[in-house]
């Protein structure tokens, strides 16, 4: 039986490069672009080591979040998005009057928008390269007119806390006390790396000479462990910038990881305004799912798509029907996170993508040394090869949309050029002593050059290949 394959030179794995994409004059564009810092990588193979390990931390978070994690103009917007340090791409926003702008990590697998705060600071654990952390940007709430502490009373302290009044103001029955000078409660928010901790300000988010949105509800941390940017939480929760801004849909296009810091960046679209059912042009949709279970709020917040089939070389490997889709207990089924690096995989499903790897791959010999440096699982030696032959890679989702990838959204080189590595992992831990949560977690690489697109009016996701706009 023949397989699709594709045919390169090596060479062309690390001098792929896009651009292009046609601005909406009906958007809010802000930049975006990855976190990769070059002094954290000089060597590819501790690049690849960094996002292995950072993807996956982050599938373990994300995998076992405590449901209480988080306890003691009518027209669309464009922002820019940036390719940063560890794996992910920031976003600049402006909170405050007069505007403090400050970078933010965009994350589709959380909710709450928050920044560094204050003149004290503190970040532990946060001597990356190119970063002091003692002069880590900060926003500075006395510096702004429209900055107010959060109070416990306000309903988008229950946005965090939950219902109860009486348990988010400690020490004061509102029934028979006036309790508008008790605060929120400090929250403490857990990630895969590392955690902050800080309390809950009311403040403008603006969008300069375009939308103002007003006492927008922000976290003011002022102490983190290996947080030195804000997260900007674009997940399904209430406190999430698109809930807060009442977003219809919001879309980017994200460059390709080129394992440095680089001022490149593309678009990433705020959508404001209805469009009905319109579907864009030369997108495949997907339905977006909901996770069965109310056990565990985090998982309400994530956005699950149904991942039925993944083809390699022309051969269908069928996701199991127990781990496709998220079971009355939550487990299973298949996220889109922009947060993560590499796209993981479920032991159950991973096997199984990589049995066929192997098996269409092994003309080539493995490179076990490098695995072992980088902590993919699959490398292949290509030494005096100079056409590699690789097969294709496809992910089909429900209703029949295939979202085909580059190979440079599934190989990547290491060590001097004539290895490649997959780029999608596993953390090899079988049922029943692996964590719940979903099986599979649809990483930032494999997004790369895809116009991804989060129709939350239609509940459905979207994407289509696209070479992205860059600017500087």
């Amino acid at each position: 039986m023949s397989y699709p394959y594709i045919l390169f030179s090596l060479s062309l794995l690390s001098l792929l490069t896009f651009s292009s994409s046609i601005p909406n004059p009906n958007t809010i564009s802000l930049p975006l672009s990855p976190l990769f810092t070059k002094s954290q990588s000089s060597d590819l193979i501790n690049s690849l080591k960094t996002a292995a390990t950072s993807s996956l931390t982050r599938a373990h978070h994300l995998k076992t979040q405590n449901p209480n994690h988080k306890k003691p103009s009518s027209s669309p917007t464009n922002t820019q998005i940036y390719p940063k340090s560890y794996g992910g791409y920031s976003i600049n926003l402006n909170f405050g009057t007069p505007p403090q702008t400050l970078s933010f990590i965009l994350d589709t697998g959380s909710s709450l928008v928050w920044f560094p705060c204050s003149s004290h600071y503190l970040c532990s654990n946060c001597n990356f390269p190119n970063i002091n952390p003692t002069k880590i940007p900060s926003f500075i709430p006395r510096n702004s007119s429209t900055s107010k502490i959060l109070g416990c009373t306000n309903s988008k302290c229950g946005y965090i806390f939950g219902p109860d009044i009486e348990s988010r103001c400690r020490g004061c029955n509102p029934e028979s006390q006036n309790c508008s000078n008790i605060t929120c409660p400090a929250y403490i928010i857990q990630y895969g790396l590392g955690s902050t901790a800080g309390f809950l300000l009311l403040d403008n988010l603006d969008f300069t000479g375009k939308k103002t949105v007003e006492n927008f509800l922000v976290g003011c941390s002022i102490l983190s462990t290996r947080q030195p940017s804000g997260i900007a939480g674009f997940g399904r929760g209430q406190d999430s910038l698109p809930s807060q801004m009442g977003l219809k849909r919001f879309s980017y296009c994200l460059l390709s990881h080129q394992f440095d810091d680089s001022p490149e960046n593309s678009n990433l679209v705020l959508q404001v305004s209805s469009t009905g059912d319109t579907k864009t042009s030369d997108l495949n949709y997907t339905p977006f799912r909901k996770n069965p279970s109310t056990n565990n709020a985090a998982f309400l917040e994530y956005y699950y798509v149904n991942l039925k089939i993944v083809v390699i070389g022309g051969k269908h490997v069928k996701i199991p029907l127990t781990v496709s889709e998220p079971g009355i207990d939550g487990n299973g089924g298949t996220i889109v996170d922009s947060g993560s690096t590499f796209t993981y995989m479920e032991k159950e499903i991973f096997d199984l993508v990589s049995q066929e790897f192997e098996k269409q791959l092994s003309n080539y010999s493995r490179a076990k040394e490098v695995e072992a440096a980088s902590g993919l699982s699959l490398c292949f030696n290509f030494t005096d090869v100079k056409t590699v032959k690789l097969p294709e890679m496809v992910f089909e989702f429900k209703g029949g949309a295939k979202m085909k990838l580059p190979v440079e959204n599934y190989f990547s080189l290491a060590g001097e050029g004539e290895v490649a590595c997959l780029t999608v992992m596993s953390d090899g831990i079988s049922a029943p002593e692996r964590n719940g949560g979903p099986a599979i977690i649809l990483g930032n690489y494999q997004q790369q050059n895809f116009n991804v697109e989060f129709d939350l009016e239609n509940d459905r996701f979207g994407f289509g290949p696209q070479i992205c706009q860059k600017s500087a």
